[in-house]
């Protein structure tokens, strides 16, 4: 069910912003897929990895939608935490193939770091609690928290691999933590 993304600000990092992003990766894997499907060769020339990436991120995305439908009016609402936890989820029961897999390593990755009590990132008021979580003691942000998130998801896919394979989706996940770790020691110096 397609998410009509909200705007916030892109220091927002809460289960909002997981559902925004959820719909709008869905959104672009449906665009995408007979495109990657083409050029799959590895590890076999199965041309699936984009029909099977999209079901995977579509089940994960219902998930995600289903962890909202159960906000009704005096309960709370969804929180950063419980909205990681079932978009992984999501992904994992839906997994297609190896690239589903691998997927939902990644996702599972993510909720490993947003999923932990404290973990909120709400912008620069909103920080990791003091000495919780893996983060270890001081405040966390927003993007120390995805850098963090990143960092453990292509950690948990490698990790899932028997024999990784670079020029793979692994190694765009690995280059995407390095960036996020780049850009979130780049932000600490500027502070």
């Amino acid at each position: 069910m397609p998410h009509e993304p909200q705007p916030q600000s892109p220091d927002e990092l809460d289960a909002e912003a997981v559902r925004t992003w959820s719909s709008l990766a869905l959104a672009a894997l449906g665009r995408a897929r007979e495109d990657i499907d083409a050029i799959n060769v590895y590890p076999v020339a199965d041309a699936d990895t984009g029909t099977n990436l999209y079901l995977t991120a579509e089940s994960a995305d219902r998930a995600l939608d289903d962890a909202f439908a159960q906000v009704t009016e005096g309960t709370a609402a969804a929180s950063l935490a419980h909205a990681v936890r079932a978009w992984a989820h999501g992904a994992l029961v839906g997994a297609r193939g190896n690239s589903g897999t691998i997927l939902a390593q990644l996702l599972r990755g993510v909720a490993d770091v947003l999923g932990e009590p404290g973990a909120t990132g709400t912008g620069a008021a909103g920080t990791r609690e003091a000495g919780t979580g893996p983060g270890g003691p001081g405040e966390r942000s927003s993007g120390a928290l995805l850098a963090q998130a990143l960092t453990r998801a292509a950690e948990e896919a490698y990790a899932a691999v028997s024999h990784p394979v670079e020029g793979t989706m692994l190694t765009v996940a690995g280059a995407a933590a390095r960036a996020g770790e780049a850009a979130g020691a780049a932000a600490g110096t500027a502070a």
